[in-house]
Parts: C-alpha cells; sequence; structure tokens
C-alpha cells in the first residue's frame, strides 16, 4: 500500500469561489479555504459590502489572497460577469462552493406560485446557473471541485419551508446527476448537509419560527450547536486531495440528528 500523509497545504496554489461568503457558514468556509491554502473569492448579493471586507481580513491573516466579487445570483448577466472577475484577478476557478442561499418561511395556505418560484431560484437555479459557468473551464483543465451546502430540511420536512426544502432535495440530485456526468473529467461534486447551525441570521428570526436550543440539541447524537466551523471543515475534505476518489456524496454535519 502506497505511504500517505496529510497535506499541511491540500489547495495550496487553488483558487476558490464560494458564494454567500460574507456572513454565516459562507464566511467560515472562505477562512477554513484559505487556512487550507487557497485563494479566494468572496461572493456576496451587493448589500454585505461591510461583512465581505470582514471576511477578507481574516482570509489576509491567513497570508492567502481574497478578493470580494457581487452580483445576484439569479441574473446570468452578472453570473457571467462575476465568474469574469474572477478568473481575471485570481485565475481559473478550482473549487466552486455553492453556499448562496434564502429561506423565508411560507405555510403551505400562502405558498403562491411566485413565491415557489422565487425560492428555487434562490436555493437552485442560481447554483445550476454559477455551476455551469464554471464547469467547461474545469474540464478542459481536466478537474475540480464542486461542493454545493445543501439542507437537512431536504430530508426531515420542515412546516413553512416546503420550497426550500425542495429546492434543497433538488441539489442532492444536481449533485448525483453531475457527479456522473463530469467525473470523467476529473471534476467531483458533492453535498455538504448541515443541520441546525448557530448563525447570526438566527437572532433575527420571530421567535414562533425557532425551535427553542434545548429542543434542538435533544434531538442530536453529540449535545452541542452545530457552529458554521463544523460545515467548514467538511467542505475544506471534499475540496483536498485526499477526497479525489470520493464524488456524488451527501455528508450530514448535524451532530447525528438524522442517521442513515
Amino acid at each position: 500500500m502506497p505511504h500517505t500523509t496529510p497535506f499541511d497545504n491540500p489547495l495550496d496554489h487553488k483558487v476558490a469561489l464560494v458564494t454567500g461568503a460574507a456572513t454565516g457558514i459562507g464566511a467560515a468556509i472562505a477562512v477554513a479555504l484559505a487556512r487550507s491554502g487557497a485563494d479566494v473569492a468572496v461572493a456576496h448579493p451587493g448589500h454585505q459590502e461591510y461583512e465581505a471586507d470582514l471576511v477578507i481580513a481574516a482570509i489576509t491573516r491567513t497570508e492567502r489572497t481574497g478578493i470580494t466579487v457581487k452580483g445576484d445570483l439569479t441574473r446570468a448577466a452578472d453570473v457571467t460577469t462575476m465568474t469574469a472577475d474572477v478568473a481575471h484577478r485570481l485565475g481559473p476557478v478550482d473549487v466552486l462552493v455553492n453556499n448562496a442561499g434564502d429561506y423565508p418561511r411560507t405555510r403551505w395556505a400562502d405558498l403562491d406560485e411566485e413565491a415557489w418560484a422565487v425560492a428555487l431560484d434562490l436555493n437552485l437555479t442560481a447554483h445550476y446557473r454559477i455551476t455551469r459557468a464554471m464547469t467547461a473551464d474545469m474540464a478542459a483543465r481536466g478537474g475540480g471541485r464542486i461542493i454545493n451546502i445543501g439542507s437537512i430540511t431536504a430530508r426531515s420536512g420542515r412546516a413553512g419551508l416546503a420550497a426550500y426544502g425542495v429546492a434543497k432535495a433538488g441539489l442532492h440530485g444536481l449533485t448525483r446527476a453531475l457527479a456522473r456526468e463530469l467525473g470523467e473529467h476529473g471534476i467531483t461534486v458533492n453535498t455538504v448537509i448541515p443541520g441546525p447551525i448557530q448563525v447570526d441570521r438566527e437572532n433575527k428570526l420571530p421567535a414562533s419560527d425557532r425551535t427553542p436550543v434545548a429542543a434542538q440539541i435533544a434531538r442530536q447524537c453529540v449535545p452541542r450547536r452545530g457552529q458554521p466551523h463544523d460545515v467548514a471543515a467538511a467542505v475544506v475534505f471534499f475540496a483536498s486531495p485526499e477526497a479525489a476518489f470520493i464524488t456524488g456524496q451527501s455528508l450530514h454535519v448535524d451532530g447525528g440528528w438524522l442517521l442513515h
């Protein structure tokens, strides 16, 4: 058997693009990729420049290069501009992390076609859009990593999040289909599925939309809140050379909430 050792900087000389990277899980992923050696493009929708600059400062402290790019992922023109900007300023993208999304709660009785379409566009079609913009170049260069951030909601279901859950379930299906189609080009495609992760945004939710912390912890095997760095560690693994033979997979980061 060949002897292998972990890489100190497994993503050295790699370029990563992380969407929704100004805050929360996306910010943690961006910094973790930089700590593993990657130069990172921090993508945000345009109104989070202050938060994105904080992420860039954290990336700079790792002695890697970070840039911000902004745009609306539901607009094809913005995606084209954003991806061209990253390639011009950092180089071809080796690792794409589809993290951006939103989960407005709408009860089924109030979920009209417009709200349904918006949720699917934000949480599924936007990922299709930017992934499709990246894969031709990855294939031409003989490899790449696509890592989608899913949601446990796609498997557990939750009232008020029907459209969001369906979109995330679709993202899992897209992961498997692209793994089949892109593997011959050296591109792996995987999904990380977070459970309840402690982020600042949850403090802005109405009390009626929050699950009590004690109830969240009680349904897990590991009795603590999940943190953004827990998700980031899984993303770094999928991006690393050590995961080169893993594709089409879904990895739960949920403290053992769902066992499957």
